[in-house]
């Protein structure tokens, strides 16, 4: 065919009929199959109309096409008088085009006209604002990548970003932006002739002088249906126009030199601790923002804040996926959230597919193929089921991707490199001795959008979640689930054992929070582990126990270590592990008020790590015991535990137990009464810590320091070192310390009578002071490292600071309901025997005073002297000592 046969346009270069059909063809969203069909006429008329090989079509046909695309008026009249051409020796009329502004006379054209887009028009994305900026700058920067792929697996939103992106980015591209949807089977002719078709041209020689000096954009949807053919087409495009870019849609990469590969994220979700959190807070997240969208085409109520939890749990579950949110979504109408979890948590990969069109109105190989096409050629090809797209992807991979892919997906949540590594290992080599490389693997999971990365930290590779289920699916089939999980726990437990030297020390804060980024793994590994491999399980437990303390799961943590000690297979297990497991159940049981039964456990355990010559272990289990003895009343005997691990610490040159000691001992100062010594030894543990680089310690010592100075009067000096010190805190992502610090300055401010004391009640009761990002803390734990820090609820702590402020307003009997409170609610010994005396001074009951008789003599503490001062009066009239 030669150039003079493409009617494309006039002499004159105005519209003519196949540019006219083209467009008004595509602004109804139809495809050439589609539009054929409506019209009564063949899918070849229509594609040789296009084409410009029918010169002179028959008035009948075109009429027939006009009715199809509704075509009335003036624009009619335009389309049926460039059917006919013009007459020999006349010039045609100029035609109005759909997507382009009415072409004026040369003379009268206004310079600079809108490029034409030929795409679909964009679809309201949610989440990729982001992905369109940078896409779309990388587009239109000069010089810039030529060829751009969007790469991830079915579902993801390929398509619907490629659109948003060449939307932005048209204004760039005079010579227009246009469409190709690939179709199954296409071979490489039929990708060329229809990429020239959609670019206006015929023959490659015609499009190299139709778009020469003028920056044109193709975007190619669906690639992967026709990956051989569509390689060989843009090589040859992008080799003969220099002035063309090209934006692709697949499953993997084209594979062409200078192919930038942009991987399509699912998108974010909420992270566990936010299943609490409000509307408002989950609004954040794009995923529960789809969702909710989508469910809102189905049924009229919004999520109740019952459904909360389920739809933060369903959106994580489906791993953002957009096609299974919108799927999941889909079945609102019948269920609510929480059944929708109940009902398909557990099968995400079943959930079906529907068989829609792909974004209406692109032109696809068919259409210039010269084969039959139906209207289902243009229709994306999606799975039954998410099963079957993710088969697709897997199908991609060598065999030994699809096994580094099965060990892969025994991770619940995000993980590391280093994990990778050791997950990957050669099973000969379990202990990952010999270095194997996984950065060729995960880069491959990467440009299949298998595998996403989030973030710079260490742990920032997770596959989606439907792409770990069928790994695991086809992990089981192969047989080797039970040995991937084994070494998963192996894995795992190497993890936590690398960290738990660091659960004690100045690196404290880095390693909680490594921990909490795998908590998800180390539950799968420990309760697979502690059935095949309880040896593994009880290691990696023993090592656990600070972790589990600091984030409140004492009980569950307590729990496992009794099951595995029990465990007649960790009967012979190393000595000093078992000491170490055995001390942790003792530690455990004293954060949910057990210590009494497990204080034969913690002597015990002090013997193991003796008779093995554990000094590390001998201080701890020290530390532990007396704890314990000061909740069962042994004041006497906690004591020498302190002064013991003092003595053994000195020997050694264990600076950080020494501080530790030194902590404890202050607590028993205060408990004598000796105010002095108190504040001398926490100078010795500010001494201490800075020698060990022990901040965390350092910070605690001064909060426990304006605590001294609350309980002798100097309430100026309390509210100065504790608000210093609930910054520290703050800092070093410690909010149960800080809200005991804070409790502090609140009851300094209020037994000085200032009004800012209402300030921190409010702080309090609102939970304020947790770092942005983190969960917060417990509100039980204490700290091993610092009795005096006990933190206990904020109810007792509250009640005090109200009842002072009652007391100094005059109003008695309000003091004294708060200061009963804050006796029955306190669980600091010492805020206990305070509530009482301020409940005695506030009624003047002398049972009040046999009830703090009582409470001092159980607990060994002392009244201090002011304290003494404010019942003198009362006990002077009962005739005795209000306690010792």
């Amino acid at each position: 065919m030669t150039p003079d046969h493409d009617g494309s346009r006039g002499p004159t270069g105005r519209a003519g009929l196949p540019e006219l059909l083209r467009a008004h063809r595509r602004a109804a969203g139809l495809t050439q199959a589609e539009l054929a069909t409506l019209a009564g006429v063949g899918v070849r008329t229509v594609r040789d109309l296009e084409r410009g090989r029918s010169v002179r079509p028959q008035r009948t046909t075109v009429g027939l096409l006009a009715e199809a695309l509704e075509l009335t008026g003036a624009t009619r009249a335009a389309f049926m008088a460039a059917a006919r051409g013009p007459a020999r020796g006349e010039s045609s009329p100029p035609v109005e085009s759909p997507t382009s502004p009415p072409v004026a006379p040369s003379s009268a054209r206004p310079p600079g006209p809108d490029p034409p887009v030929a795409l679909p028009p964009p679809v309201a994305l949610i989440g990729r604002d982001r992905d369109v900026t940078e896409l779309a700058g990388m587009l239109t920067t000069e010089p810039g990548d030529r060829l751009v792929s969007l790469v991830g697996l079915t579902g993801v939103g390929k398509t619907a970003l490629a659109l948003s992106v060449a939307h932005a980015a048209a204004g760039a591209y005079p010579g227009g932006v246009a469409g190709v949807l690939i179709g199954e089977g296409s071979d490489g002719p039929d990708v060329l002739a229809a990429s020239m078709a959609v670019l206006g041209a015929a023959r490659l020689p015609e499009l190299a002088a139709r778009l020469a000096g003028r920056p044109t954009l193709l975007v190619m949807d669906a690639v992967e249906r026709a990956p051989g053919p569509v390689a060989e087409t843009l090589h040859r495009l992008i080799g003969v126009l220099p002035s063309l870019r090209v934006l692709v849609t697949g499953r993997h990469p084209v594979g062409l030199p200078g192919e930038r590969v942009w991987p399509v994220a699912p998108l974010d979700v909420p992270p566990p601790d936010a299943d609490v959190a409000g509307s408002a807070a989950l609004g954040a997240w794009p995923a529960v923002v789809l969702f909710t969208a989508r469910l809102a085409q189905v049924r009229r109520e919004p999520p109740t804040a019952d459904e909360l939890p389920a739809l933060a749990a369903l959106v994580r579950r489906l791993g953002g996926l957009p096609l299974a949110i919108e799927l999941m979504a889909a079945r609102g109408r019948v269920l609510n959230l929480t059944e929708l979890l109940d009902r398909y948590g557990d099968r995400v990969l079943d959930l079906a597919t529907a068989d829609a069109p792909a974004h209406p109105g692109w032109d696809g190989p068919e259409a210039a193929g010269g084969r039959p096409a139906g209207a289902e050629v243009t229709r994306t090809a999606v799975a039954g089921t998410l099963r079957d797209a993710v088969a697709t992807s897997y199908r991609l991979l060598a065999p030994d991707e699809r096994a580094a892919l099965r060990r892969l997906a025994m991770f619940g949540n995000r993980w590391s490199v280093e994990q990778a590594e050791e997950m990957l290992a050669d099973e000969a080599d379990r202990d990952g001795t010999v270095a194997v490389d996984p950065l060729p693997v995960l880069h491959r999971l990467v440009e299949l959008g298998l595998l996403s990365v989030r973030g710079t930290g260490s742990f920032r590779f997770r596959l989606l979640d439907a792409v770990r289920d069928f790994a695991v699916e086809r992990a089981a089939g192969a047989g080797e689930l039970s040995c991937l999980r084994r070494r998963h726990a192996e894995v795992v437990a190497r993890l936590v054992a690398r960290t738990a030297t660091d659960l004690a020390g100045p690196r404290l804060p880095e390693a909680i929070h490594r921990l909490d980024e795998v908590s998800s793994d180390i539950s799968s590994a420990l309760s697979h582990a502690a059935a095949d491999d309880p040896l593994t399980a009880l290691g990696m437990a023993a090592c656990l126990t600070r972790w589990w303390r600091f984030r409140g799961r004492d009980v569950t943590g307590r729990q496992w270590l009794r099951r595995l000690l029990a465990d007649p297979r960790t009967a012979h297990a190393d000595p000093v592990l078992r000491a170490w497991a055995t001390l942790g159940v003792a530690r455990l049981a004293a954060e949910h008020g057990a210590g009494a039964d497990e204080l034969p456990t913690a002597r015990t355990a002090l013997d193991m790590f003796r008779q093995a010559g554990d000094v590390t272990g001998e201080l701890e289990a020290r530390t532990v015991l007396g704890a314990l003895l000061v909740t069962v009343g042994s004041h006497d005997e906690a004591r020498e535990q302190a002064e013991a691990t003092l003595r053994l610490a000195a020997r050694h040159g264990r600076t950080r137990d020494l501080a530790v000691a030194q902590n404890s001992l202050a607590w028993h100062e205060i408990r004598v009464g000796d105010l002095p010594a108190a504040r001398r030894r926490l100078a010795a543990v500010d001494r201490l810590a800075a020698e060990g680089g022990e901040q965390r310690l350092r910070v605690l010592a001064r909060a426990n320091r304006a605590e001294v100075a609350r309980l002798e009067g100097r309430y100026a000096d309390a509210v100065d070192q504790g608000r210093r010190a609930a910054i520290a805190l703050s800092e070093l992502g410690d909010p149960r310390h800080r809200r005991r610090v804070l409790g502090t300055v609140g009851l300094a401010l209020a037994q000085d009578g200032r009004a800012e004391a209402t300030e921190v009640l409010a702080e309090l009761r609102a939970g304020a002071g947790v770092p942005a990002g983190r969960p917060p803390g417990p509100p039980r734990p204490r700290s091993d490292d610092a009795v005096l820090s006990d933190s206990g609820p904020e109810v007792g702590m509250c009640a005090l600071i109200e009842g002072n402020l009652a007391l100094h307003r005059g109003e008695r009997e309000l003091a004294a309901e708060w200061f009963a409170a804050a006796a029955e609610a306190g669980r600091d010994r010492r805020d206990v025997v305070e509530a009482l005396v301020g409940l005695a001074a506030s009624t003047g009951d002398p049972a009040v005073l046999d009830r703090l008789d009582r409470a001092c003599r159980e607990t060994g503490v002392h009244l201090l002297p002011q304290e003494s001062g404010l019942l003198y009066a009362l006990t002077a009239s009962r005739g005795g000592p209000a306690g010792r």
